[in-house]
């Protein structure tokens, strides 16, 4: 067998590119420091990573940023460590698409928006050389938001083509822009000249036919999603994409449709049968703790909080329409966790194997876990009551993981540890709580074909995030961006969020 060529490292071509370790490099990097346009570097270099697979630049830098961001992801990377890496960021394409093809622009800008972060990304053609060298002053000046280029790499006289790199610092007096390549094994960080990295940028990705560009990436000052998340790691968005904006539209024409309750009557039968796939609600789930039973400061204070927002979505009128309708009509979205009548044992089994494939790292290998036992018990948490965990043991083949899933809850009339009462009321998120918050998610816009002005205000008036508590407002507001950011990347056309305002 003939042994495959190899190669370690290219050499930088200098000019145009200064390498970052020679004496010219150094010379840059002390003069920027000086004048404060290295703010982001040490948090940048501090979590520097390489990237893992010859496609995974994407990847490599939006991880790299969100770690400098000290973003959490939520979820487990290895052991009991939360941590972003390549491998967690498989949201918006699978991994092995992206190990065969790469990444493109606006599926990258929606990935890093899944992940917690606040995106704003502009095309070279949706911005100039001058609005981008004020955007990489302000970033490269501060510690709190960082810039990632999408570029070609023939400007720079470099092998390879399309590229993604986190941007370290800005020397003012060149003009010069500190690439940290993650491509370590091919070409170390260098400085090069700003209007030839707009150059590069300027430039057409061929499996789009889109212009490249650059996006900036900050921390939200605020968990951006508490209780629900928009999931695109299946195709229900293909089939809501079309309800959205084809099936909604048509229904609204409807003149004799003439009343609230008629109205969400035909928007419920009409939705897509995996329409509860779209809206998730956000797992907390933690590893089984040896004779533990008691939860953490931190875990006390979100199951607060999930239980809070539960409270305001159910203390909605459009809630009570549509729980009327649930009794009434059958079942408008599968949901294998979420229906109101499913059975205590059926909702533990699948929380506990979806908590399984998350303490693995992959959402997607849920449907390989078989839940062995599970139970309901309660814990006491000082000051605040009982709190409702479901503990159980996952198998996939010959492993086997034991977890525990913490459920938002009311007070409960009956321990449902030791009962089996009807009584009792457990407030996970219901099939009724997700049609509800879709139904406040969608764009304001989505309503204005109603063709009756009366239905049209009262209808409004029903989904207007005026009337929401500032918490359930800020987790809509979130899930409308959410859905604004998936739409946009499906289509290949990334924009900005949709305003706050809205």
């Amino acid at each position: 067998m003939a042994a495959m060529a190899s190669l370690y490292r290219r050499v930088l071509p200098s000019p145009p590119a200064v390498e970052f370790a020679s004496e010219e490099g150094k010379r840059l990097f002390s003069e920027a420091l000086e004048s404060g346009t290295l703010q982001g570097f040490f948090n940048l270099i501090s979590v520097f990573q390489t990237q893992s697979e010859p496609a995974f630049c994407g990847l490599a830098s939006l991880s790299v940023v969100l770690n400098a961001l000290a973003i959490d992801p939520g979820r487990q990377w290895k052991g009991p460590w939360r941590w972003f890496d390549e491998s967690m960021l498989d949201c918006c394409e699978p991994l092995d698409k992206v190990k065969a093809e790469g990444i493109t622009f606006a599926k990258l800008a929606c990935l890093a928006h899944c992940a917690g972060a606040n995106v704003r990304s502009f095309r070279a053609d949706q911005s100039t050389i001058h609005d981008f060298r004020h955007h990489l002053v302000r970033s490269a000046s501060s510690q709190d938001c960082h810039l990632i280029a999408s570029y070609h790499r023939k400007p720079f006289k470099q092998t390879g083509t399309g590229h993604f790199s986190p941007i370290g610092g800005y020397h003012a007096g060149q003009d010069m822009a500190l690439i940290l390549d993650v491509a370590r094994f091919k070409y170390p960080p260098h400085w090069v000249p700003l209007p030839l990295l707009w150059e590069a940028m300027n430039t057409t990705d061929d499996a789009t036919g889109l212009l490249r560009g650059f996006m900036l990436i900050s921390r939200h000052t605020a968990a951006p999603s508490l209780l629900y998340t928009v999931s695109c790691r299946d195709e229900s968005w293909k089939s809501m994409a079309k309800y959205c904006m084809e099936d909604v539209p048509d229904l609204l024409k409807d003149e004799s449709v003439d009343n609230v309750p008629a109205l969400l009557s035909r928007l419920v039968k009409s939705l897509p049968a995996n329409a509860g796939n779209l809206i998730k609600w956000v797992i907390e789930v933690r590893r089984q703790e040896e004779g533990g039973s008691g939860l953490s400061k931190e875990e006390e204070e979100r199951l607060i909080l999930k239980e809070m927002i539960l409270q305001q979505v159910r203390d909605t009128e459009l809630f009570r329409l549509v729980r009327e309708l649930q009794f009434t009509k059958q079942p408008c979205c599968s949901c294998s966790y979420s229906s109101d009548d499913d059975s205590f044992t059926r909702i533990a089994a699948s929380v506990c194997c979806q908590g399984a494939a998350l303490l693995t790292g992959n959402l997607s290998s849920k449907d390989g876990f078989c839940c062995r036992e599970t139970c309901f018990k309660c814990v006491q948490v000082d000051g605040d009551g009982p709190k409702t965990v479901v503990t159980g043991t996952a198998v996939s083949g010959v492993n086997e993981q034991s977890v525990d899933m913490l459920l938002p809850i009311s007070t409960l009339e009956t321990s449902v540890c030791n009962s089996n009462s009807s009584n009792e009321v457990v407030k996970y998120p219901s099939r009724t709580d997700i049609l509800t918050v879709l139904l406040l998610a969608l764009h304001p816009s989505t309503w204005v074909g109603i063709k009756d002005e009366r239905l049209k205000a009262e209808f409004q008036s029903l989904i207007s995030t005026d009337i929401l508590h500032d918490d359930l407002k800020r987790e809509i507001l979130h899930l409308r961006r959410q859905l604004h950011y998936v739409r946009s990347c499906k289509e290949e056309e990334y924009g900005d969020p949709v305003p706050q305002s809205h």
